[in-house]
């Protein structure tokens, strides 16, 4: 299986085992869903390029996380972000074939948003993930 979706799948499994997480929010979608009450998680776009070296074979992806709610003010989006990164962190060892050797966080934003129909708060994090393939 591809290391986008072998990463992509524990992330998804590591963000649903966080109880804490869970409890915040209304639905945890891989993909941004077609109807989601806030506040929700979404588990957005995987982009994977090679980090390969000599003798093994490695991709570094990108992955998008964000969070949506439409409280008034970011108390509870701050409180599900804090979540984030412990989670995505736990995600490491050996999946299917691929060995997680590194997350961090490339950026982060918080804004005021306005989409479908719904006025609150959005946060958007992006992670650089490194994996090499298992023989």
């Amino acid at each position: 299986m591809s290391a986008e979706m072998v990463v992509r799948g524990a992330v998804i499994a590591a963000l649903k085992a966080d109880a804490g997480l869970m409890d915040r929010v209304n639905g945890l979608y891989d993909g941004m869903p077609v109807r989601a009450t806030s506040p929700y998680a979404v588990v957005g776009e995987c982009l994977g390029s090679d980090w390969s070296a000599k003798d093994i074979e490695g991709r570094e992806l990108r992955l998008t996380i964000s969070l949506r709610d439409a409280a008034e003010t970011t108390g509870r989006l701050a409180d599900m972000l804090a979540r984030i990164e412990p989670a995505i962190r736990s995600v490491a060892g050996a999946v299917d074939g691929w060995r997680i050797v590194t997350a961090s966080l490339l950026r982060s934003r918080v804004a005021r948003v306005d989409a479908r129909g719904e006025t609150g708060w959005q946060a958007l994090v992006d992670y650089r993930i490194r994996a090499v393939r298992e023989e």
